[in-house]
């Protein structure tokens, strides 16, 4: 099997260019970058290691780039409400995260628009598996705008 790595290039760039615009960052692609880049990290901290072989199983090879960038242990994290998620995603993002995640409503915003985006990528049924395994108070994340 040959690999089309210019393929790849295209569809990420599709991804990010509607991404960008659904995250109304349409002229900071780079951000929007950072953005997916830390929601993503803060999620497979937070769910098994299982949990995330099977959501990676269905991204495209570009989503998985991402999600598995620096990824060399899984220490499952404690989050309990969405105010320890975007704290944990503000630490992936780094010395950007003031930047990129002014406030907790835009971090929130952030976080319910890529679950959106993602489901044209990940069934219901592994959205369901992840859900179940997130605690009480971020279960909507997973589904917020999501079901029609």
């Amino acid at each position: 099997m040959a690999l089309n790595f210019n393929q790849f290039a295209a569809e990420a760039n599709a991804f990010m260019k509607e991404y960008s615009k659904q995250l109304n960052l349409s002229t900071d692609k780079d951000k929007a970058g950072r953005v997916l880049s830390s929601i993503l990290h803060g999620l497979r901290e937070i769910i098994s290691i299982e949990e995330s072989l099977q959501l990676m199983a269905q991204f495209p090879m570009f989503l998985k780039a991402v999600y598995v960038n620096g990824w060399s242990s899984h220490k499952k994290y404690r989050v309990k409400n969405m105010e320890e998620f975007i704290d944990l995603i503000r630490e992936f993002n780094g010395v950007t995260s003031l930047h990129d995640f002014e406030n907790d409503e835009i971090a929130e915003n952030y976080i319910n628009t890529t679950f959106i985006v993602l489901r044209k990528y990940v069934s219901l049924g592994e959205l369901e598996d992840i859900r179940t395994e997130l605690p009480k108070d971020l279960k909507s994340m997973v589904y917020h705008n999501m079901m029609f």
